[in-house]
């Protein structure tokens, strides 16, 4: 039964990859796409994420078009990147991410949504930038508020390292995502900087952003103090 699950398992998540190559997005088109997600949720005027977490956070992930599907045995998998600040609170430049995860129980259908983290202190940086990153299990991840002005108020939200949201049909609101498994995409760094470099050498060896980020660091910039 074990076997037969992770069978089903593994086909799934090949399915959804291959969704994704076939859909023929570039890294610059998937990088726009980012950035199309990022100003839309946060010039959504109450229904975006608030403010004064915007603000604080340390890292930011955002992963457009994260693909579900589930015949019983449920996986998603996605492509988008990680920015986070250095020690004067200028954004990096972005490291390219891939999104995976699994479910099992009664389930069948397929979606497709748009996912945000923010990576609220220094701890929750050094972990998500290992090569491979589980959600929940290297970190506390709890669904993030939404409102351009409400508050972390819950003991979870404001002690949580990564809060989370997702946007589905139009719907924006907080999602758990434990369990997901977030690593680096080296073959699309290789895309953006000529080099397979990791995510931890981007971000921390600030490594020069290509013309092609320009916009997604500027929305950033522009969207948080």
């Amino acid at each position: 039964m074990q076997q037969r699950i992770l069978f089903l398992f593994a086909s799934i998540m090949a399915m959804l990859s291959l969704s994704i190559q076939a859909h023929g997005e570039t890294v610059s088109e998937r990088l726009n796409s980012a950035t199309v997600v990022l100003k839309e949720i946060m010039q959504a005027p109450d229904r975006g994420i608030p403010q004064d977490l915007m603000d604080k956070a340390q890292c930011i992930v955002i992963v457009p078009g994260v693909k579900k599907a589930a015949f019983v045995v449920g996986g998603k998998y996605g492509r988008g990147f990680i920015s986070c600040r250095d020690g004067h609170g200028r954004w990096s430049s972005p490291g390219a991410m891939r999104m995976e995860g699994g479910s099992v129980g009664w389930q069948i259908g397929a979606s497709e949504t748009d996912v945000i983290l923010l990576v609220m202190n220094e701890t929750g940086m050094r972990r998500l930038l290992e090569s491979k990153f589980t959600l929940g299990a290297s970190a506390d991840v709890a669904a993030g508020p939404v409102g351009r002005n409400a508050a972390a108020e819950t003991d979870a939200k404001m002690t949580a390292q990564i809060l989370s949201w997702s946007r589905s049909r139009g719907i924006f609101a907080g999602l758990s995502l434990n369990g997901a498994t977030l690593r680096d995409d080296r073959d699309e760094n290789k895309t953006l900087y000529g080099k397979r470099w990791s995510n931890q050498q981007i971000i921390l060896g600030k490594v020069h952003a290509p013309r092609t980020a320009s916009e997604f660091i500027a929305t950033l910039n522009r969207y948080s103090r």
